[in-house]
């Protein structure tokens, strides 16, 4: 430290510093009004009943056995950012309703310069909710990546600074898409890891994990944990497509329900139950699924326009309930207590 003339940057990366278990301390005894019970629980991706209104979506996931749900605020979601003031205090109130939690919420803010960026962090702040979902920055490849992830270095600093106005925790979303950083997890724990987790942090997402790096989770993961807020699980399998254009890539991912896929939930929960992981648990459904006419639906839906559930709602419930129910077994079975 450098007395007075500190920055506030230096400041956040000597919080980094600090213990995790000191972290924590404060956090967990920080009030939060409504969500104070926000740690380890399984959440429904609320993109998954965009069918509904917040009404029946919260009951839908109350239904199927959540004890949690995370709302999601961008263009075309439940909660709108235009009028995140009148729509987020709804949406919660839902879910507290229906029994249930919002441990985090589901956004489009990466930068300071984010639409409405403040007014949904100081929304989130009167609310109690603390983490926020930050969707991942993206590479062009056919430019340099050392110097664009450079780049990005400064929008990071500032939008630190914005979380920690707001007590609020940006937690960036890992995806194996082709030009996404964080992928491979390495660019994205770089570029966080000398910030405080309670400012910078990661969404740690298992199934693209997997899918970009097989394996590689087990020496990502404890390099990075100290910086996982909460984790995204989804099952995943590599097929060969029968059909190719031609100098096509014929390998492509496939989600499927879990247990049916690549993704080793039993070691991954073990390990983060072993380095005391508290964040909440987003539970994702991307695979398809069977309609009655012979067509399929694939479960995460859409969250933009107008999504029409096209099977009976006690059967959506059924498919909800299953997952849920294969990762509360297995949690149980490790001894993980994740309500």
């Amino acid at each position: 430290m450098r007395g007075d003339d500190c920055s506030r940057r230096d400041l956040l990366k000597t919080m980094a510093a600090v213990p995790m278990a000191s972290v924590a301390g404060r956090t967990a005894s920080a009030p939060i009004g409504p969500q104070a019970d926000d740690r380890l629980r399984l959440a429904l991706v609320s993109r998954h009943v965009q069918w509904a209104d917040i009404e029946e979506g919260a009951a839908v996931a109350a239904e199927a056995g959540f004890t949690a749900v995370a709302w999601t605020c961008r263009p075309g979601a439940h909660v709108l950012p235009e009028n995140v003031e009148r729509e987020l205090p709804r949406a919660i109130a839902a879910a507290r309703r229906n029994g249930l939690t919002v441990p985090m919420l589901i956004t489009a803010i990466n930068t300071v310069d984010s639409p409405r960026a403040e007014a949904i962090l100081d929304t989130m702040r009167q609310a109690g909710i603390t983490r926020y979902r930050a969707p991942n920055f993206r590479y062009d490849y056919s430019r340099d990546l050392a110097s664009q992830w450079e780049a990005l270095k400064p929008g990071l600093a500032a939008l630190a600074e914005l979380n920690e106005k707001y007590g609020a925790t940006a937690m960036f979303h890992t995806h194996s898409s082709p030009g996404s950083v964080g992928g491979g997890l390495w660019d994205l724990w770089l570029l966080v890891k000398d910030f405080a987790p309670s400012v910078l942090a990661i969404n740690y997402d298992l199934g693209h994990a997997v899918v970009r790096g097989g394996t590689e989770w087990m020496q990502t993961a404890r390099f990075a944990h100290r910086h996982v807020e909460a984790l995204s699980v989804k099952d995943v399998h590599w097929i060969k497509r029968q059909v190719a254009s031609p100098g096509t890539w014929p390998w492509t991912p496939e989600f499927v329900p879990p247990g049916q896929g690549m993704v080793n939930f039993r070691d991954v929960f073990t390990y983060f139950k072993s380095v005391g992981f508290s964040g909440p648990i987003e539970v994702y459904y991307e695979y398809e699924v069977p309609l009655a006419d012979g067509r399929t639906m694939n479960m995460l839906g859409t969250n933009r326009g107008t999504w029409k559930l096209e099977m009976p709602r006690t059967q959506f419930v059924g498919y909800l309930k299953r997952d849920l129910d294969f990762y509360r077994a297995l949690l149980r079975d490790i001894d993980w207590r994740v309500r």
